[in-house]
């Protein structure tokens, strides 16, 4: 699909068509929440980890116990790989995850005093924190203007024309360009919650999708 997100006449339509999907998404889905479940802001980082090749459902399982069994900074920095590796298995390259999560405790504990960093720069440095991961935090933990890159966001914004790259820094990049940064965050989690119920892969229900009339996808499929 190219859709010439870059010219200057198609910028401002999809500005618009931005806004009208935003306004129909709010409606659908009051609360954009994040799905992963936390109270303290490692928690979050480490469930993210967790989620990679997992489904937040399976994470949400795993955390509940993992954070009584490790229930401070202190506790993942000092645990035994082995142990904290078959406490997480479920969830899949239990190995490396484990690995990140204990090595990541001793970098927020050494180097920013027993927090998760607010800026992009210093998250990246963290072990197996990528942008999507990144942007999470400084959306849902620091209130900044950020935009997920995960396959729901990917996916449906190519759908509905307001990307037109399966990769996740150009969409990042052309989002950026059409959202309005205060609905940016909200904007991604909606779009988990509506690739979930409606607009799934492979079987999207195009019919009974209220973004229908704002879709590239859904006009080329009616023509």
């Amino acid at each position: 699909m190219n859709v010439e997100i870059d010219h200057p006449e198609v910028h401002m339509d999809r500005k618009k068509q931005a806004l009208a999907i935003i306004g129909l998404l709010k409606e659908e889905y009051p609360e954009a929440v994040c799905s992963l479940e936390y109270e303290k802001d490692y928690e979050l980082l480490f469930a993210t980890r967790l989620a990679a090749q997992c489904t937040d459902e399976r994470v949400n399982q795993v955390t509940k116990e993992l954070y009584k069994i490790y229930p401070t900074l202190q506790s993942f920095a000092e645990a035994d790989i082995s142990e904290l590796e078959n406490h997480i298995r479920s969830t899949g390259f239990f190995r490396v995850k484990a690995r990140d999560i204990k090595a990541t405790a001793l970098i927020l504990l050494e180097k920013f005093d027993g927090r998760v960093p607010d800026t992009m720069e210093q998250l990246l440095t963290l072990p197996g924190v990528g942008r999507k991961t990144a942007n999470l935090i400084l959306g849902d933990v620091y209130g900044k203007p950020a935009i997920v890159c995960d396959t729901h966001c990917i996916r449906i914004t190519n759908l509905l024309g307001l990307a037109d790259s399966k990769d996740p820094a150009k969409v990042e990049s052309q989002l950026r360009e059409i959202l309005p940064p205060e609905e940016s965050n909200d904007f991604c989690h909606r779009l988990v919650l509506h690739g979930r119920a409606v607009c799934v892969a492979r079987r999207p229900k195009c019919d009974s999708c209220v973004l229908r009339e704002h879709c590239d996808h859904y006009k080329s499929q009616s023509k």
